[in-house]
């Protein structure tokens, strides 16, 4: 049911964050610890998206397993940044595999992923679509649950929503619409991550000066810190909160740098 993962920090390598740890997100696609909810392997495609100097993210997708692709790994060695977004896929039976169905997806400055499945796929959401403007249905990524999520998060931060708001507010809405559905989801600008968890493990580790969210820690370091499920996570270098999805803005600081 896919791996992702978001890092903002210091400037470090794509091969530092994707292929060197010892349970990295390459060893997840084909190695992961905690599938919930179906699937063995994460091999129906891969994204990475990063920020060049404070530009706009480039994305590199694929529809390849990670593992397999030639040119990840010399692109992993020549690329620095301080910010990034990855994810690798298992796609739910039914949906197409091609580049444009793998995270993440992206619009100006934004990346985002989303870890899991929603209930009921077309039906129980077709309200919800029915409530977006028909140009961003005719032009999905792909006919998926996770396209479509995307473009409702995307609906809310063009209408001036926080991101938090956004994400906080999708996730809700789906819910009540789909419930038993998975909604990890994962949104970056390049400067904030916001993650929320219903149903699917997130952990997050948080440096002097860096941060970084995933579906399964990379390595075995104690500063991991499990998410609890039904949270939204709010992260930057300078410090976590984490807050109940459903109960309001009021949360907790994961390294006591509580950042409100």
């Amino acid at each position: 049911m896919c791996r992702h993962l978001a890092y903002l920090g210091p400037p470090v390598t794509l091969r530092a964050l994707l292929f060197d740890p010892p349970h990295s997100l390459v060893r997840q696609s084909w190695a992961p610890r905690d599938m919930r909810g179906g699937g063995t392997v994460n091999a129906d495609g891969f994204g990475v998206g990063w920020y060049p100097d404070g530009a706009a993210p480039v994305r590199y997708r694929s529809a390849q397993p990670i593992w397999s692709d030639p040119a990840l790994p010399g692109l992993a060695d020549a690329t620095v940044t301080g910010a990034v977004l990855a994810a690798v896929r298992s796609a739910t039976v039914g949906m197409p595999v091609h580049a444009g169905a793998a995270a993440p997806f992206a619009e100006g400055r934004w990346l985002f992923s989303h870890n899991g499945v929603v209930r009921g796929w077309p039906d129980s959401v077709t309200e919800l679509a029915a409530g977006l403007p028909v140009r961003d249905l005719l032009t999905l990524d792909a006919p998926t649950d996770s396209a479509l999520l995307w473009a409702l998060v995307r609906h809310r931060l063009r209408a001036g929503a926080p991101p938090a708001g956004a994400v906080a507010d999708t996730v809700r809405s789906v819910l009540a619409a789909a419930p038993g559905s998975r909604l990890n989801l994962l949104l970056t600008d390049g400067r904030t991550a916001v993650a929320s968890t219903a149903g699917h493990a997130l952990s997050v580790r948080a440096d002097t000066d860096a941060v970084l969210l995933a579906s399964e820690p990379y390595d075995d370091d104690p500063a991991w810190r499990p998410v609890p499920d039904g949270s939204l996570v709010e992260a930057t270098p300078a410090g976590v909160r984490v807050t109940p999805l459903a109960a309001g803005r009021a949360g907790t600081s994961t390294n006591g740098k509580d950042r409100r």
